[in-house]
């Protein structure tokens, strides 16, 4: 690696290559690339759940949330109204819209599916 030290208005600066340049930009971004892997992986192994692009691109969308989250755990609207302690009737409302469900029924099913209630409230 060539490099010139020149001072412009009193300042020290380096000139280089723009070949030598792009090298050092690479090898800055694959470190932080690496340190982005290791903050990724220490996250995970923390217990923190990484969510499929599909399950993201549903609810985005416009998929009504509780039902994505509940078709992505593998539950059935009985299922998930039996660990809610609710009536299928009413988790079928809220999935097509038709009923809103109080606080306490959102913090059950959150807890059912595993989540925060924030992550199954309707978007809108």
């Amino acid at each position: 690696m060539t490099v010139q030290i020149v001072e412009i208005a009193g300042q020290k600066m380096a000139m280089l290559p723009v070949d030598d340049y792009q090298k050092l930009l690479d090898v800055a971004e694959d470190r932080a690339d690496a340190i982005a892997a290791i903050a990724a992986e220490q996250r995970r192994t923390g217990g923190e759940e990484y969510l499929p692009a599909e399950l993201v691109d549903q609810i985005m969308n416009g998929e009504n949330a509780l039902r994505a989250w509940r078709n992505y755990r593998g539950m059935t609207v009985k299922a998930l109204a039996d660990r809610a302690g609710a009536r299928v009737a009413t988790i079928s409302e809220i999935e097509n819209g038709k009923a809103q469900g109080k606080p306490a029924l959102w913090r059950a099913l959150a807890e059912a599916l595993s989540v925060s209630v924030d992550d199954i409230l309707p978007l809108e």
